[in-house]
């Protein structure tokens, strides 16, 4: 047992319990791959949607329409809202904790900013494992906010099962972008703020991007969902959007093998970072300091010396066999 975050209490949604166990994970070591090792097997019944986007899109305000409209359906949701890492206290920035606060009132609705870190991309790797806490805590839904730039558009399908991508009229340069990888990804678009000038452009070029030959292959057609979320404009036909990929994830096994690849995904995560920090934790760090020098001076490689820190490790690992 946890003594920092009782699984008993975080599974009976004790919202103390629950702000405790994230507090272990984001804080790491030994108390948190145990918490997570318990709360495990009270994971997988709660539906996880990842919202993406650029900056000023709207997405915290989707999030806030989002949340009343499976309130007003009997239906808890907790939120994982990934800030910009402050560069003074290395916590969260918590702009998207304050648009939400009001929601964060209602016993039924769980609001956790997390700080981005140094995670490429912007997506916390802690982000995982609160998500599987709030699993374990009997949430229904949650959702899950990255910083919608770089690498995160694509980070977030690591964790969630319906990925949905925001755009507004004005992100011409993002709706180019999305050629490089989004698309493959996202799961449905949410064109915002559509009273907007150059919506019908800016949905004209999504929709001609999803009618590509690479796209058209029998499978899962995203749609594209127009909102004006200041005035909840557009989120009942955005909910049932959600509920609609959700039913046909269900219907071809296709939930199974997204979470398959996820648990995948996560596992691979947990090796390297168990093997780089016993690596560096041993002699790497001391090899490295001694041997800089060597390349500095052109006597060695960087990659010889890489190559030369591994075998140590290895040998180090087996015994020298």
């Amino acid at each position: 047992m946890v003594d920092d975050a009782p699984i008993q209490g975080l599974v009976d949604g004790n919202r103390s319990a629950v702000a405790r166990a994230i507090t272990v994970v984001e804080t790491g070591g030994p108390k948190a791959i145990e918490l997570q090792q318990a709360v495990f097997a009270h994971t997988g019944s709660a539906y996880r949607v990842g919202i993406t986007g650029p900056p000023g899109s709207g997405k915290s305000t989707l999030i806030n329409q989002l949340i009343a409209h499976f309130r007003d359906h009997d239906m808890s949701v907790a939120v994982i809202a990934i800030d910009p890492t402050s560069s003074y206290t290395q916590g969260a920035l918590l702009g998207d904790r304050i648009r939400m606060m009001e929601a964060d009132q209602d016993s039924g609705v769980f609001i956790r900013s997390m700080a981005s870190r140094d995670c490429a991309g912007g997506l916390s790797y802690a982000a995982h494992d609160a998500a599987n806490i709030f699993d374990a805590a009997g949430f229904d839904y949650i959702l899950i906010e990255t910083l919608g730039v770089g690498q995160s558009e694509l980070d977030i399908a690591s964790v969630a099962d319906t990925v949905m991508a925001v755009v507004v009229p004005e992100s011409g340069d993002s709706v180019q972008a999305m050629k490089a990888g989004l698309m493959e990804i996202a799961d449905l678009f949410v064109l915002n703020k559509c009273d907007r000038p150059d919506s019908d452009s800016t949905y004209v070029a999504i929709q001609s991007m999803l009618n590509m030959p690479s796209q058209v292959n029998g499978e899962w057609t995203p749609d594209i969902v127009k909102t004006v979320a200041t005035v909840g404009k557009g989120i009942g036909d955005l909910a049932m959007q959600i509920l609609r990929h959700r039913d046909y994830m269900l219907a071809t096994d296709g939930l199974r093998k997204r979470r398959q690849e996820r648990l995948q995904h996560q596992i691979r995560k947990i090796v390297e970072k168990t093997i780089s920090s016993e690596l560096w934790g041993r002699t790497g760090m001391e090899q490295l300091a001694s041997s800089i020098g060597l390349v500095l001076d052109g006597e060695l490689s960087p990659y010889e010396l890489a190559r030369s820190i591994v075998n140590k490790y290895r040998d180090s690992s087996t015994g020298g066999c």
